[in-house]
């Protein structure tokens, strides 16, 4: 006989006691101390306090990343979650003194300073596991993404080619690993890509400082004759940045690079050349197969590169569009062209022209990563002043930064929870329940037994602990 009694209901009070949530937020916290970052922010703050502070800035800048990569997308959330973890991460600033460190403190003046922080605590994690692997190539991806402006009163925002109203965030990644290098904010109109074939100039300027920023990060300087292990530097881009002065100045930082190219008439003519000499090759997967549908073939001869560094090579890539992809009046006999460029010399890459078109292909993943980090604070940007919103960036760079090192350090072995994006990862290891207890003189966080993760949330919290000493 089928049970149609119904469950009784769970009985509930609000009597709990030594329980916190979202515990896990206390191994990003501790990670921002032992990389050193809270103490190199606070030395580079120290100048604008007149007298001693009640919480160091470094602490209240580290707390506000731990708690923007937690979930928090504006200030007052940071306070809330902040707030009410102070049984277990200890007393913490209050709501208008993190303001005042995000309006006023980190200023013009002070945001390099800040920089250089994150990038003191980026050669400390990379020095202890977080590195990416030596002996091959480190491309830097370099992008922009807007931040739409719903008040229309922030400063710095104006109207977008998209036709929204906003700033422009222009952002440089790591590909591999996953990890952020720098970013600066620009306003809408100046850095804007259009749909020119040549950027605005402020867009070139803007990216060759934010290569030199990147130069300056941790790590072993690229190609350093006197160092054998230094590794080798290639920046990508999208047609926007494709211009003269950024390849020259990659070119001088020592720098290889991969820009799109504008498909314009002299690029339809060497196509129509290419197809009548049948001078396509197939193009390769990630796994070295045959892609289908796709060919490549090389136009260096074909179009006068006069104007670009010496050695710059152009490359084609001829595909079928995915079904329901309008055709674009560059696309001949129905395939879509798209061209790059590049000075990576012959033999350099495995499977010559088509591995150099896979290779630039991988650019897209830089979409991955600008999702990801809209999803870890960018997609707003709370504050009035220009400044004040570059130094949120800041913060948001920090959260990702310390969500990628707890992921390279502490869940190496578990590719599980390494590989998952900023969602899953808040959910799996950030919002984990712990209980707290005391004895021994000793704090213990104990975390839920039932949790799936439990184990694995334990044991990379000891490996970040072992990795620091």
């Amino acid at each position: 006989m089928k049970n149609i009694a119904a469950a009784s209901p769970v009985k509930v009070s609000a009597d709990g006691h030594g329980v916190v949530s979202h515990a896990g937020m206390g191994m990003l916290r501790e990670l921002a101390d032992r990389t050193g970052l809270s103490a190199q922010v606070t030395a580079a703050l120290a100048d604008t306090y007149r007298g001693p502070w009640v919480y160091a800035p470094g602490e209240v800048f580290a707390d506000l990343a731990a708690a923007v990569a937690d979930g928090a997308d504006c200030i007052d959330a940071v306070g809330q979650l902040c707030g009410d973890r102070e049984h277990v991460l200890g007393a913490k600033a209050s709501t208008t003194t993190m303001w005042r460190l995000i309006d006023e403190r980190i200023d013009a003046a002070h945001l390099p300073g800040v920089r250089a922080a994150r990038a003191a605590a980026r050669a400390a994690a990379w020095a202890v596991g977080a590195a990416p692997t030596t002996g091959g190539w480190l491309h830097i991806d370099i992008d922009a993404t807007l931040v739409i402006d719903h008040s229309d009163n922030k400063a710095g925002a104006a109207p977008t080619w998209k036709k929204t109203f906003g700033l422009h965030p222009l952002l440089a990644f790591l590909d591999r690993p996953r990890h952020r290098r720098a970013a600066k904010p620009w306003p809408g109109c100046c850095a804007t890509v259009t749909p020119a074939p040549t950027p605005p100039p402020t867009t070139s300027s803007s990216c060759t400082r934010l290569w030199h920023r990147c130069q300056r990060r941790g790590g072993p300087t690229p190609d350093d004759p006197d160092n054998p292990e230094a590794p080798k530097v290639l920046v990508r881009c999208d047609t926007a940045g494709s211009t003269h002065k950024f390849a020259a100045a990659c070119r001088a930082a020592g720098a290889g690079f991969s820009f799109g190219y504008p498909v314009d008439t002299r690029v339809q003519d060497a196509v129509d050349t290419l197809n009548l000499g049948d001078c396509w090759y197939p193009a390769i997967d990630t796994d070295g197969g045959i892609r289908d549908g796709a060919w490549v073939a090389e136009a260096t001869d074909l179009v006068n590169l006069a104007s670009w560094p010496e050695g710059t090579r152009l490359i084609l890539r001829k595909e079928r569009p995915h079904p329901g992809a309008q055709l674009r009046f560059t696309d001949a006999d129905g395939m879509r062209v798209t061209a790059f460029i590049t000075d990576t010399p012959p033999g350099v890459v495995p499977g010559q022209v088509a591995g150099l078109e896979l290779r630039h292909r991988q650019h897209a993943r830089v979409e991955d990563r600008i999702r990801e980090l809209k999803a870890t604070g960018l997609r707003n940007l709370p504050c009035h002043s220009f400044w004040a919103n570059a130094a949120w960036l800041e913060i948001v760079l920090a959260a990702a930064d310390l969500v990628t090192w707890t992921r390279l350090i502490g869940f190496a072995s578990d590719r599980a929870l390494a590989r998952v994006e900023i969602t899953t990862f808040r959910y799996r290891v950030l919002h984990v329940a712990a209980r707290i207890t005391r004895g021994a003189r000793q704090l213990r966080l104990r975390i839920d037994a039932t949790w799936r993760w439990a184990a694995a949330i334990a044991a990379a919290w000891h490996r970040v602990r072992t990795a620091f000493g």
